[in-house]
């Protein structure tokens, strides 16, 4: 049975009154077991990484704070097999707590219990905190074949997929947000308790960068990359920063830098290829069929902005063959059929936009444009 949405301190009040009756039955059936503490496991990594005052810089987005474990120790018992704990676990997520979608912000662990809202990456926090608390074995891992790509300003701001992964009963399994249950990938890798913190805080980095807040976005991309050096969308952020804030030569150096590590990620050449000197690498990725459709779209708007439509057409279609679920691609079919008069053309990308995404900015404002029609 699902409960209410709460504000924290009813919330607090609730699991304090529930801890009457599981807490003593609990504390029996594990006694001598110490969760496993990320903080503390964390602390000399990130004192290398980060300085002496780490502690001031950043949190630990699985831990668990008092209020979560109150709630976990008075919903969750640690008694009963691994199958039956795991799903318990997920029954607290997703009943108890009753957890919902919420793309943007990525939140810890704590802040998800508190809010009830969450994206995919959220989820996996509070379900390795969960889990950990209740002698499970839950980690973090990368799903590489589901990317997850923004474009904006002609630039592509990545960020990658997240799911739990969790061995019961000697099988492994995936979990994701949607729908609720375990689900396979075809290439995933599992990733440190660490790189998962560095894909935490890439994460706080785009959605900064997405809301144009650089000051925020260069913060968290700066111990994204200071946590892990050798993370692909973690320095392509970073270079966004730098672009934006025209350190061209340093941006320049990361994206260098990056592909030195990567030599053929898509976005470290879609974003280098900003600059002139890196326009034959452009040409390279190309030639190798390797290219997302944020390329093709930054291909187009180049072609339109220099006045050959033919050409920015060709890539608009050549990006829509690639991934036709992503509405920067649709809007950017649109922006060329604008341009040469197209309207219904426009308009039915426009509308495909924002079927995909009703708040999409851009689209939003194209279609207010063709709803007012020619001046």
């Amino acid at each position: 049975m699902k409960r209410p949405h709460q504000t924290p301190r009813s919330r607090a009040v609730a699991a304090r009154g529930s801890g009457i009756l599981l807490a003593l039955p609990a504390l029996a059936a594990c006694a001598g077991y110490v969760p496993f503490d990320g903080r503390q496991a964390l602390a000399p990594e990130f004192e290398r990484r980060l300085g002496p005052e780490w502690q001031q810089e950043i949190v630990v987005p699985f831990a668990v704070d008092d209020e979560l474990r109150l709630a976990v120790d008075g919903r969750v018992s640690p008694a009963g097999s691994e199958t039956s704990r795991r799903n318990a676990v997920m029954d607290f997520i997703f009943g108890w707590v009753d957890l919902e979608y919420a793309l943007t912000p990525t939140r810890t662990a704590a802040q998800t219990y508190t809010s009830a809202r969450g994206n995919c990456l959220s989820f996996v926090n509070l379900f390795v905190a969960v889990g950990r608390e209740r002698r499970l074995n839950p980690f973090f891992v990368e799903v590489r074949d589901y990317q997850r790509w923004n474009y904006q300003d002609g630039v592509v701001v990545s960020r990658g997929h997240i799911v739990a992964g969790m061995y019961v009963d000697g099988e492994m399994a995936t979990y994701d947000f949607l729908p609720y249950r375990p689900k396979s990938y075809r290439d995933f890798r599992p990733i440190t308790d660490l790189a998962a913190t560095g894909h935490y805080y890439n994460n706080l980095g785009a959605e900064a960068l997405m809301d144009g807040d650089l000051d925020a976005a260069e913060r968290w991309l700066d111990i994204a990359t200071r946590l892990t050096p050798d993370f692909d969308k973690a320095i392509n952020n970073y270079g966004i920063v730098l672009l934006r804030r025209d350190r061209l030569d340093d941006a320049v150096r990361a994206y260098e830098q990056g592909l030195e590590l990567h030599p053929a990620n898509v976005p470290l050449l879609t974003n280098l290829g900003r600059n002139d000197r890196a326009g034959e690498l452009l040409d390279v990725l190309e030639g190798l069929n390797r290219a997302s459709p944020f390329f093709y779209v930054y291909r187009g708007d180049a072609a339109l902005a220099a006045g050959d439509s033919a050409t920015a057409l060709d890539y608009m279609r050549r990006a829509l063959r690639a991934d036709s679920e992503i509405p920067e691609v649709h809007v950017g079919l649109a922006r060329v059929y604008l341009a040469t008069g197209r309207l219904s053309e426009a308009k039915h990308h426009v509308e495909r936009a924002l079927r995909l995404d009703a708040t999409h900015a851009e689209a939003r404002k194209y279609a207010a444009l063709i709803e007012r029609g020619p001046p």
